[in-house]
């Protein structure tokens, strides 16, 4: 069960730590043929702040670093115009050419019918990948200020030694003030795979599990970075080996008797523009099967489980119950899926309205 400090003794309902880059769109087209871009931030542990602030009215923050150049300034502009604080920026100074510090560049095509989504990440030697413990004075933003709810995870986590370190920290200085932290795994193996890959992003990972109260991943995820595995999964929504999913939801808490919510996302890819959705967690010693959404039509998927995660979050600050928290998991995500850009441009209106089986009928 979780203890959710209250909302009068906080000054955040909720906090993100993590890297924020810009995120250069073609649109319909490639990234190898195009000749403009749309511009967006995201970053996986910034979209949950966000999607709690633009969609369900939270206040949130998020803790990260930028070269002061006009690029940082850019993100930052977007940051504010989600709504999100910016009081916990870091910035570096720019030396002309990034050589000591940079923002991150994260080139992502859509994707469609048989042609997968590609990113195509810019990202060595960004800024906040140069925090340090000792950076950030968590005792002030914890313990002065009050946070209701810390969420990061293991891109943040990945992108350096020093990087793991903050993310410890901040874990740690967050439960000794009773705040709730969640941490989404979001293993990539292209961040890993030069110092140390899978085993080094067990050691990292495993480590900070042991002060996570909500853990989030997929199955590959937990695999990947913790070593739990989904044995006999389909991978298909309707043939989903159920059983498999809660030998690892088991094995997890057992390990970690710290954790009070394990969740993960369900997803069968049909095709780049068509997913089954769905999502699976535990909580106070059951496990709960979210909506399912077959056929879901998608326009730009990255995002998907930070909306996911965000829809969770509020659920539980809210004080839902676990299978509640869970379907506004689900229908954020999705929702979330259905425009462009990593971030969530869904009301809570549409959400409650997906979550009570709304259709797609033209509102006027």
């Amino acid at each position: 069960m979780l203890t959710i400090r209250k909302k009068e003794d906080c000054a955040f309902d909720q906090i993100s730590l993590g890297e924020i880059m810009l995120r250069l769109d073609p649109g319909e087209g490639r990234i190898r043929t195009a000749r403009a871009f749309t511009a967006w931030e995201g970053g996986g542990e910034y979209n949950v702040a966000r999607g709690l602030r633009r969609c369900f009215g939270l206040k949130t923050a998020v803790v990260t670093a930028f070269a002061d150049n006009d690029v940082g300034r850019l993100i930052e502009d977007f940051i504010m115009q989600g709504g999100v604080d910016t009081s916990f920026i870091k910035w570096l100074p720019y030396d002309g050419i990034g050589r000591a510090a940079r923002n991150g560049l994260n080139f992502t095509e859509r994707g469609f019918g048989v042609r997968g989504a590609v990113g195509v990440s810019d990202r060595a030697n960004t800024a906040v990948s140069k925090l340090k413990p000792g950076d950030i004075d968590w005792e002030d933003i914890f313990g002065k200020r009050g946070v209701r709810w810390l969420h990061t995870g293991g891109i943040f986590a990945a992108l350096s030694e020093s990087a793991a370190q903050v993310a410890l920290e901040a874990a740690k200085c967050a439960k000794k003030y009773g705040t709730v932290v969640s941490y989404d795994l979001n293993y990539r193996p292209s961040l890993w795979k030069d110092i140390g890959g899978q085993e080094k992003a067990r050691e990292v990972n495993r480590e900070i599990a042991k002060y996570v109260d909500v853990m989030i991943g997929n199955e590959e995820d937990f695999t990947a970075c913790l070593g739990f595995e989904v044995e006999g999964n389909s991978g298909n929504l309707s043939e989903l080996n159920i059983d498999g999913y809660k030998r690892m939801i088991a094995a997890a808490q057992a390990a970690y008797p710290n954790f009070k919510v394990i969740a993960s996302t369900l997803r069968e890819v049909k095709t780049a523009t068509v997913n089954d959705w769905s999502a699976i967690a535990w909580a106070d010693g059951q496990v709960y099967q979210g909506m399912e959404l077959k056929g879901l039509e998608i326009l730009d998927r990255v995002g998907g489980g930070d909306s996911f995660a965000s829809g969770l979050i509020y659920g539980c600050l809210c004080g839902k119950d676990a299978q509640t928290a869970l379907n506004y998991g689900v229908c954020h995500g999705a929702l979330a899926m259905t425009t462009p850009g990593d971030t969530s441009m869904a009301s809570l209106k549409e959400v409650e309205n997906l979550l009570k089986g709304a259709g797609a009928r033209v509102q006027r």
